[in-house]
């Protein structure tokens, strides 16, 4: 049976929670064993699933960032994301994004909502990335 970690950075608790079940919702239909794992910024997200890595056949990162005045936001998504995926070329192991970059929190807000939406929830979204990537492994030409 293949191992999921989710990682959830808490820092938009609300926000978070739906990624977290719209993740669940999609993994629950599969055979799967889930584990989750609460962080509080996203930026806490690549060193969690390096501390991981051997135990789990893949991660799923969601969480949230909002654009503010600084560059900060720019700086954290940046090294975030290609730390994440230099850790799943590095050890051969799917990271599926579902990080929310957005401008303002109502643009966050609808990227992570339960019910239809013009936008899906990034939470089932990147589980769903995930089980493709998973089931679909090597083939025999």
């Amino acid at each position: 049976m293949k191992k999921i970690l989710i990682i959830n950075s808490n820092y938009y608790k609300n926000i978070s929670k739906n990624l977290v079940l719209g993740a669940k919702k999609i993994l629950y239909k599969t055979n799967f064993k889930l584990s989750i794992l609460d962080v509080p910024g996203i930026y806490e997200i690549p060193i969690a699933i390096r501390k991981n890595i051997k135990k789990f056949d893949g991660f799923i990162a969601l969480g949230c960032v909002i654009k503010g005045q600084t560059p900060h936001f720019d700086l954290i998504c940046l090294s975030t994301f290609n730390t994440i995926l230099n850790i799943s070329i590095q050890f051969n192991k799917p990271i599926s994004n579902g990080i929310i970059t957005a401008y303002n929190f109502s643009q966050a807000v609808s990227r992570s909502r339960l019910l239809k939406s013009k936008k899906p929830n990034k939470g089932s979204e990147a589980a769903s990335a995930m089980i493709s990537i998973l089931k679909n492994g090597n083939k025999q030409i």
